[in-house]
């Protein structure tokens, strides 16, 4: 049986990153963003990431550490992480009505709630819009930091490892 290539950390996260984009679309264009349908996404990148560890894991005999493994997944998921920046940036000016959709639903939130007057309403709507891009940005990369280290905590924990030690390499070479 001929050992399998490893699947890089850049392909893995083309292929997550693809299911992550298409789902979005999907959510996007059905209109399900405000639904429990948007946390699927994290079981998405969840899921690849256990995935592609135990498949490196499998491809390098077991012989990975937990380190190894999880360095995988984590660097995967970076991967995965500008992917998806770089596909929010492209949406939001392509659809800037999405943009917008999100600013007067904040805005009716914050009046549903009726703890804040009109113009602290104001206030913070100008505020969300002068930062928008820093705080999309930011959050993508804070919740995907954590998403992604849980998954690539699972993956490594999952796979099964066998690792090498300099003192029993040096017993298969006599052998």
């Amino acid at each position: 049986m001929e050992p399998t290539k490893p699947i890089s950390h850049i392909v893995a996260g083309l292929i997550i990153s693809g299911f992550l984009i298409i789902f979005s679309l999907i959510i996007y264009f059905t209109g399900l963003q405000n639904s429990w349908v948007n946390w699927l996404q994290y079981a998405i990148i969840i899921g690849g990431l256990v995935l592609f560890v135990n498949l490196y894991g499998k491809a390098n005999n077991n012989r990975m550490s937990f380190g190894n493994l999880f360095s995988y997944g984590f660097k995967t998921n970076a991967f995965i992480t500008l992917l998806v920046i770089a596909f929010f940036v492209i949406f939001f000016l392509s659809f800037p009505e999405v943009k917008e959709k999100g600013f007067e639903a904040a805005r009716q939130k914050m009046e549903e709630q009726g703890n804040l007057t009109r113009d602290q309403i104001d206030q913070s709507m100008a505020i969300f819009r002068k930062g928008f891009w820093l705080i999309t940005i930011g959050g993508i990369i804070f919740i995907y930091a954590i998403v992604g280290a849980v998954g690539s905590l699972l993956g490594a924990m999952i796979t099964k490892k066998n690792p090498t030690t300099p003192f029993s390499f040096d017993q298969q070479n006599k052998q």
